[in-house]
């Protein structure tokens, strides 16, 4: 495994104090969690802004280094060790120089903690413009690695059909966009409706975010949608695991 990259050597700090909230994710087939998903906060719970607007091309690097050590660490905490309830870590593309030598720390941290490394997610956002070869390497390398991997915000990005040609990731997460409002919008009905055929093709579990009422969770149940994450179910929790609503309904397949 390489020791170092550029990335590493050049020195550059993330000095701004953050933490961390965490999100549920549910498979509202059985009522179980399926993972949290870690949520850069400020010091005191302020918003990701307050975080994200400090992050910049000399310090991008140490910022998501540090990311992944404090969501780990924190997970390391609060989950249930017997527990089989993942993390999902956001990552950000721009900021891994070579993947094998820019995991390092996240290896030692979850060494350290004792966090298994199969429970890891990491997912990506297609924020902003990137080389697809290079995604591609990141991906393939944290799968060889032993981690999941996931595609977020699907739907809204730069290039997400096209990745999918080349690589198939373990989750991809529908963007809130075509979510909201699904239970009175056909339009975007048939849009999920055939994303969702497309990803079981493919063997990809299908995850819908956003979800922020009842009725565009029931709607999703019936396209037969599992994983859901929204504020209907719990917003994201500061320092804590939030307890996800379990609405009468939820459970009734299992039942």
């Amino acid at each position: 495994m390489p020791t170092h990259c550029d990335g590493c050597r050049n020195g550059a700090t993330f000095d701004l104090p953050f933490s961390m909230a965490f999100q549920p994710i549910v498979n509202i087939s059985t009522g179980a969690v399926f993972a949290h998903e870690a949520l850069v906060r400020g010091p005191n719970g302020e918003g990701a802004g307050s975080v994200l607007s400090q992050v910049k091309e000399g310090n991008r690097y140490a910022f998501d280094q540090q990311c992944r050590v404090k969501a780990i660490e924190l997970a390391s905490e609060l989950y249930d060790p017997a527990d089989d309830v993942k993390l999902s870590i956001n990552f950000m593309p721009n900021a891994v120089y070579e993947p094998r030598a820019c995991i390092r720390l996240t290896l030692a941290t979850a060494l350290k903690t004792g966090f298994p490394l199969d429970r890891i997610i990491f997912e990506f956002t297609e924020n902003e413009q990137l080389d697809t070869k290079h995604v591609l390497h990141i991906l393939r390398t944290y799968r060889d690695m032993g981690f999941k991997t996931a595609i977020d915000d699907f739907g809204a990005g730069h290039s997400g059909l096209g990745l999918l040609t080349d690589f198939q990731p373990d989750i991809v997460k529908l963007d809130m966009g075509l979510i909201r409002g699904i239970d009175t919008d056909p339009v975007r009905r048939k849009i999920v409706k055939h994303t969702l055929d497309m990803l079981e093709d493919l063997a990809i579990v299908p995850l819908c975010e956003g979800v922020e009422t009842a009725e565009e969770m029931a709607t999703l149940k019936d396209l037969g949608v599992s994983l859901i994450q929204g504020y209907f179910l719990a917003k994201p929790s500061f320092k804590s695991l939030a307890i996800p609503a379990r609405p009468r309904d939820m459970c009734s397949d299992a039942a």
